[in-house]
């Protein structure tokens, strides 16, 4: 699981950037997983939809 996470990040953020520093690259990772991953990305966990439709439907 932790594979694919990382396939993805790299795929979707961290190949898409040219970092100048080391901190640029950790805020471009913490964004990417505070803004998009936790939020957007569908869980199988919630019944395939994402935290945001599922706190929708509570």
């Amino acid at each position: 699981m932790m594979e694919s996470f990382f396939a993805t990040l790299k795929q979707e953020r961290v190949y898409q950037e040219d970092y100048a520093t080391r901190a640029q690259a950790r805020s471009s990772v913490f964004d990417y997983i505070e803004r998009f991953d936790n939020r957007k990305r569908r869980h199988s966990a919630l019944g395939q939809l994402s935290p945001e439709q599922d706190e929708m439907t509570l």
